[in-house]
């Protein structure tokens, strides 16, 4: 059996940067275990596998797969995958479609060249120390912004949000593995464990994603996930409006630009993530 996939590139505003994703399609065949392996073998943060279309209503049914485990939700991959059946699937083109995911339906939208998702409400689980990350990375308690929480945060995937300083300490970042997986174990309250760091400096936004993936330390090129968690956060913890761009993957070589638009009126959280998706290839896989 053969079905066709996709490679683009997300959150890139050219070719070759951004979040590499794998779109498989007619995947309703293929039991989990063979989709796991596929990411595996194909290797990219995430792969995505329709495996549900409903092209008269604009609506798709998709799952998410790292190389190690299945994500309920996760924004690159419905970003990508949105842009995939809006421009290269769907023949009437919509400028609006739905991605239902674990998690429930995601609406999502394209703008010209961009492609926006609506994430849901999110949830801000607990706060840490600063002095908890002392013992598993490089970073001095001078180098955290204290203006904000180190907060875990949820929008279907969790992530721990750290505020940094400054742009330079972000840079120069070191974890030691071990004793970072051994203190994520410890602390996270739900399966997925990672840190989000990020820096506002003259009002620019910087980030950077890591986690233990396969026994791995991982640095993410552009996480869609974390970033809905991180709008949320500033939306919570320092403007009730926000539209800034979130740089992030510069320091691997693989620049990415998520796009934020959000707003907090009265307990409710309007958070929008988007980006631009860049077409790389299209063939048939063999199962």
């Amino acid at each position: 059996m053969n079905i066709p996939f996709y490679i683009v590139d997300v959150f890139a505003e050219k070719k070759y940067a951004g979040n590499q994703l794998a779109v498989f399609l007619g995947a309703d065949a293929l039991s989990a275990e063979e989709m796991q392996k596929i990411a595996l073998e194909i290797n990219f943060a995430e792969s995505t596998f329709i495996i549900k279309l409903e092209s008269e209503n604009s609506v798709a049914e998709i799952r998410i797969f790292t190389p190690e485990h299945e994500m309920k939700f996760a924004g690159h991959p419905i970003i990508g995958t949105s842009w995939v059946l809006m421009n290269k699937i769907f023949e009437n083109q919509p400028e609006k479609i739905a991605l239902s995911v674990p998690i429930g339906k995601i609406p999502v939208h394209q703008s010209g060249d961009l492609v926006w998702l609506q994430a849901a409400q999110p949830e801000f689980l607990d706060t840490f120390l600063a002095d908890d990350f002392l013992a598993f990375s490089n970073l001095t308690t001078a180098d955290f912004d204290d203006q904000f929480p180190i907060q875990e945060v949820s929008t279907g995937s969790a992530f721990i949000i750290v505020p940094i300083k400054n742009k330079k300490a972000l840079e120069h970042l070191i974890l030691d593995k071990v004793k970072m997986n051994e203190w994520l174990h410890a602390h996270c309250k739900t399966s997925h464990r990672a840190l989000y760091f990020y820096c506002l400096e003259e009002a620019k936004l910087i980030s950077r994603m890591l986690c233990i993936e396969n026994n791995q330390l991982i640095e993410d090129a552009a996480t869609g996930s974390a970033s809905t968690c991180l709008q949320a956060f500033l939306l919570k913890y320092h403007s009730s409006e926000i539209q800034i761009v979130n740089h992030q993957g510069d320091f691997i070589n693989r620049s990415s630009r998520i796009y934020f638009d959000g707003k907090l009126t009265e307990n409710h959280f309007d958070i929008k993530i988007g980006g631009k998706t860049q077409f790389i290839a299209k063939g048939e896989w063999e199962v």
